[in-house]
């Protein structure tokens, strides 16, 4: 078995990126590991994982073939949302380790040619940030607007009718001030008033600190959200059937709104184009979007526009429950040919993708696989969430065990987000399965052992060994990376499209149904079935491929 201890605890980071050519745009085609701390790896046996557990596992990641990684917000926290509010935005909490401990971090993946990506949240902060305890104090302070405050109606109620998306008003009352302030999320995540110029400058100054100090871009949390209708129009009511999507269920009366006024604001773009001017004087840096709104297609088009906003963007439109290939093609295609999206089929929000799409068959991991391949196969960058590579499940933890807010208020028709974060199953064995000497934050449920790291790394045809192959598969195909998409008729519960770059034209099928099926090959060109990418071999004859349930083809025309 390999081992992924940190071998060098010397090597500090020097700010330096690896191959930071403007010219090169790493960031298109890569493949992005997203790295949840609190549940990856724990090197201090509290239970929780911190950035030292990352370092001691950076040797496993690069095994991987994944170009960069993703780390969930660990900058100071109450943790009331689990550190997506930030009280210090300059500051490692101390669950996770210090600044020393992140500037090693950052050296050691640059010394692996992994590139490092921060999760900055711009829309709001923590009720206990010292800028939100001067805001409200008064309303002449010299934060007093850096927030959104609004008086009450003459009724005393909220000034509008708009809500949070963890449930209720988006309005919470603050007696120092005699207002209300907006919240989108928790009621201790106050949102940030960027219609203040010096909030937007303060903002861009935080995320430069961290580029100062090395990383090589952002994942920029909820982005759409951080402007609001500075006349605070009410939202219109939306119609019953709609009511379902983007990472909400329809017993949240946020989905009973059309979310017009309180985000994705016209102001919002010129926010971006200042993001991406700070982002170019660091070449080699991107920027990627969170974007969760009505139209998020049309809206991921409008933020990746040209080369002054974002560099790339992913939506919540293929992290639903809905899977269908027809819904997938949908999708892809809705993007126009000039954006340059980001895919996600999961993250630390929703289900796991195991669990949503799993189609029902005995055994997981022909579908795990087949859904990493497909991911792996789509036209822009990928987004693969910490256990994804091992195909595991959503874990069903009982009431008593839930952490998260958001599951815990809407229990018991929705679970939250707990399901998805359990610790990475390192070992077979033990309470924590590897994951900490210590007992874990959430327990790590009985069928994850059997998919731990350490059992699929002794077996060739385990999900993880299929992940890793199917990387250097499309690393060693420029088509896949880098080429477009062009998707062809095909029949029920399957996938076809052309991925052509130059002179090289691939053609990718997938079975999603439960019974072989034949899948044509377009045109009359002579074809070569590649080998390489971990899954099964299809039958090729006569112009035809044969591919069993949960079978993929890849054909060089």
């Amino acid at each position: 078995m390999l081992r992924y201890d940190d071998q060098d605890p010397s090597i500090r980071a020097t700010g330096t990126r690896p191959d930071a050519s403007p010219a090169q745009d790493w960031w298109r085609g890569a493949v992005i590991y997203q790295v949840y701390p609190r549940s990856f790896a724990d090197s201090n046996g509290d239970g929780t994982g911190d950035l030292a557990g990352i370092v001691g596992k950076l040797d496993y990641i690069a095994s991987l073939g994944v170009d960069a990684i993703w780390i969930s917000p660990f900058f100071r926290s109450p943790m009331r949302d689990f550190g997506y509010d930030i009280s210090d935005y300059r500051d490692v909490d101390p669950i996770f380790g210090t600044l020393e401990d992140f500037d090693r971090l950052v050296a050691q993946a640059h010394r692996r040619g992994l590139r490092v990506i921060l999760d900055q949240v711009m829309s709001h902060t923590s009720d206990e940030h010292p800028w939100f305890r001067k805001s409200r104090e008064s309303r002449t302070n010299g934060k007093a607007d850096w927030y959104v405050w609004a008086d009450a109606k003459p009724d005393g109620t909220p000034p509008n009718n708009w809500l949070s998306l963890f449930g209720g008003s988006a309005w919470q009352w603050e007696p120092r001030r005699g207002q209300y302030y907006l919240h989108n999320f928790l009621a201790s995540q106050p949102d940030l008033n960027y219609h203040h110029p010096a909030v937007t400058t303060q903002m861009l100054e935080e995320a430069e600190f961290w580029l100062k100090r090395g990383v090589d871009g952002f994942r920029l949390d909820a982005i759409n959200y951080c402007f609001h209708d500075r006349l605070l129009r009410d939202n219109p009511p939306k119609a019953p059937e709609l009511r379902r999507g983007r990472g909400f269920t329809t017993d949240n009366p946020y989905a009973a709104q059309i979310h017009l006024y309180d985000n994705t604001q016209p102001e919002n773009l010129g926010l971006l184009e200042r993001i991406r001017g700070l982002m170019d004087r660091y070449p080699g840096t991107t920027t990627l979007g969170e974007i969760g709104c009505e139209n998020q297609l049309e809206v991921t088009a409008q933020y990746t526009a040209g080369d002054s906003r974002l560099h790339m963007a992913y939506s919540f439109e293929l992290l639903s429950d809905d899977f269908s290939p027809e819904q997938v093609r949908r999708v892809v295609e809705s993007l126009p040919g000039d954006c340059w999206p980001c895919w996600a089929i999961g993250n630390h929000d929703v289900r796991r993708v195991a669990t949503r799409w799993s189609g029902g068959g005995a055994d997981p991991a022909p579908r795990a696989k087949l859904l990493n391949a497909l991911l792996l196969s789509l036209r822009g960058t990928v987004c693969s969430y910490q256990g994804e590579e091992l195909g595991l499940s959503e874990a069903d933890l009982p009431r008593e065990a839930l952490q998260d807010p958001y599951g815990i208020t809407f229990w018991p028709t929705f679970k939250g987000r707990d399901g998805c974060r359990t610790p990475l199953p390192w070992t077979s064995d033990g309470e924590s399965c590897g994951f900490s000497s210590g007992r874990p934050w959430l327990p790590v449920p009985d069928e994850h052992r059997a998919r731990a790291v350490s059992v699929q790394e002794q077996d060739p045809g385990s999900v993880l060994n299929a992940y890793r192959a199917f990387l250097r598969f499309r690393q060693a195909h420029p088509a896949l990376r880098h080429g477009s998409i062009r998707f062809l008729e095909a029949p029920a519960d399957t996938l076809c499209f052309l991925r052509e770059h130059g002179d090289q034209a691939i053609f990718c099928a997938f079975n999603f149904g439960s019974t072989d099926v034949i899948i044509e090959v377009p045109g009359d060109r002579a074809c070569i079935p590649l080998v390489g990418h971990g899954l099964p071999p299809c039958g090729l004859a006569s112009g035809a491929a044969t591919l069993p349930p949960s079978g993929a083809c890849f054909l060089r025309l």
